[in-house]
């Protein structure tokens, strides 16, 4: 179902979409976590742009926005902040502000690399965005065998363990690319993007922890400062590559982040000083969610109206639509979905451990490939005789991917939690209440006309340059006034509290600061003015 109108209703809808849709994935995250966790909303929201925006050309990239979502906001995924958190509980005032600070730093980088994941489809000619798939599936390998080797327990993690960093997919990252580069003869765009974004990583890595052993959360992991190091050497590569619309992209995404992911902890923490008993964790990241979703939309829609269209005639390396379409359906649903096994499903003993000789995850990974295989039999009769079943539209085949994976997301997160309690409502129910939302969004909300870009082609030097000092004026006054509100509520620590600093060492050294400083104050006026003469003799007659 479709229907008319203007294009400030295909702007609201996109907003409302890309901000549900980031919110409910974001309060799934938080149940699996980590990268693959990540992927979630970046798809969502990714799809929701592709969608609503009324963008043909966009429409029929959605598995490729979907795919580059996903990807894009899955390396914030690798940097712990759960101490970072308990900074801000812990009612003192140097650990509050640092805390507020760096959960907007973190937010800020998890922002960046998913905003300009989300905008390359929109902006990358068809031969740059399909050859990014061979770099990328060279680092897949590498990572695949990395994972096959540590769960098989060929390998284990505490050898591997330095700062408890991500350095081994960092490393086999750089490895996987220049071996294939070796074996083509050349480099091409994606390989270059791919050693500029690992070399930036190694770079802040060695640079900030192991030379200068700048902790933002010891004794928890230092990814923060190889996802720092590949920020900067992204936006770097993009400016230099002319693509400055996806910096853009990145830039609005991580300031909305940065504010979204603080702001969110500051109303966290004031629900927590009302004392009313509520799972106020997950309210802080459906928070989140919806805040860094409002970015994704407000940079979608300004680039909507604006960039040219990206064909995609002839369909060159058509496989690479097939394999962003598999991996969203059935990759990301897996490595998510399986955690229920080990974590939740044995231990309450919804399963039984084993069954005619195989264990529980064995029946499930055996039970899982029999979908894939399904799935995959049906996506390959699809190319030779079309099924009825999947819409003739690329907007219906877009709201038909965009349905299947919510729901197959939210009902494997809904699994997780049977037999319900009562306190699992404030998530489960209101990722439930979205999904339903988002539902009717997408399939109410799009529209019938195609929109064409009518507004000039802007300079994204001075856009991206304003971006920069707006964000920051903005966002370092936010992260002021939170910890500073926060201190007004927290009169004493809150659970899950940690001190980054010692009060007492934190005051002395402020006293010997002031006290430094006085005396050089002492000190030049002296020099200036020896003995106080100036001062006698301006000084009135008696």
């Amino acid at each position: 179902m479709t229907r008319t109108g203007s294009t400030a209703a295909l702007s609201r809808g996109t907003l409302y979409l890309a901000a549900l849709s980031l919110s409910l994935g974001w309060g799934v995250r938080g149940n699996w976590g980590h990268e693959f966790g990540a992927m979630i909303p970046g798809t969502l929201a990714a799809m929701a742009a592709s969608l609503l925006t009324g963008r043909e050309d966009w429409r029929r990239r959605v598995a490729y926005f979907a795919f580059f979502g996903a990807l894009g906001w899955s390396f914030g995924g690798s940097m712990s902040y759960g101490i970072v958190l308990g900074y801000t509980h812990s009612a003192s005032w140097p650990s509050v502000l640092y805390g507020f600070a760096c959960l907007f730093v973190i937010g800020f980088l998890w922002g960046a690399i998913g905003g300009a994941g989300t905008a390359l489809p929109a902006f990358l000619d068809r031969e740059r965005l399909t050859e990014l798939f061979y770099p990328l599936g060279a680092v897949f390998l590498a990572w695949t065998v990395q994972f096959l080797a540590f769960e098989g327990g060929w390998l284990t993690e505490e050898a591997f363990n330095w700062y408890d960093t991500d350095w081994v997919a960092a490393l086999l990252a750089v490895i996987a690319v220049v071996t294939l580069g070796l074996i083509r003869g050349r480099f091409c765009f994606g390989s270059n993007l791919i050693l500029c974004m690992a070399a930036g990583w190694w770079l802040a890595f060695l640079l900030l922890v192991v030379g200068l052993e700048i902790r933002m959360t010891p004794p928890r992991g230092d990814n923060w400062a190889g996802c720092l190091g590949m920020t900067l050497a992204l936006l770097a590569f993009l400016w230099r590559k002319g693509l400055s619309p996806v910096v853009f992209a990145a830039l609005v995404t991580a300031f909305f982040a940065g504010f979204g992911f603080s702001t969110a902890e500051l109303i966290k923490l004031l629900g927590v000083s009302t004392g009313i008993v509520a799972n106020w964790h997950s309210v802080m990241e459906q928070t989140f969610g919806l805040i860094s979703g409002i970015g994704v939309a407000v940079a979608m829609i300004y680039l909507s109206k604006r960039l040219p269209a990206v064909p995609d005639e002839p369909p060159i390396r058509y496989w690479t639509e097939i394999f962003s379409l598999g991996f969203v359906l059935l990759v990301i649903p897996f490595l998510n979905i399986r955690k229920n096994v080990e974590s939740v499903w044995l231990p309450n003993h919804v399963i039984p451990v084993e069954m005619f000789g195989l264990s529980a995850a064995g029946w499930f990974n055996l039970a899982y490939l029999i979908i894939a295989g399904t799935v995959t039999a049906l996506i390959i009769r699809h190319q030779k005789h079309p099924l009825s079943v999947v819409p003739a539209t690329w907007l219906g085949k877009g709201q038909a991917l965009f349905l299947v994976f919510l729901w197959w997301i939210v009902i494997g997160n809904l699994s997780r939690y049977l037999p319900f309690e009562p306190g699992r409502l404030i998530t489960e129910g209101v990722i439930h209440v979205n999904a339903c939302l988002c539902t009717l969004l997408v399939l109410t909300w799009p529209m019938e006309m195609e929109f064409v870009p009518q507004k000039k082609f802007p300079r994204f030097g001075l856009v991206n340059f304003m971006a920069i000092v707006v964000g920051f004026a903005v966002c370092l006054g936010a992260v002021w006034g939170q910890a500073w509100s926060t201190m007004q509520v927290l009169k004493e620590p809150t659970w899950g509290y940690h001190y980054r600093f010692d009060d007492a060492q934190m005051m002395k050294w402020f006293e010997q600061w002031r006290d430094t400083i006085l005396k050089q104050w002492d000190k030049n006026r002296e020099e200036a003015d020896p003995g106080g003469l100036k001062q006698n003799e301006n000084a009135l007659p008696e």
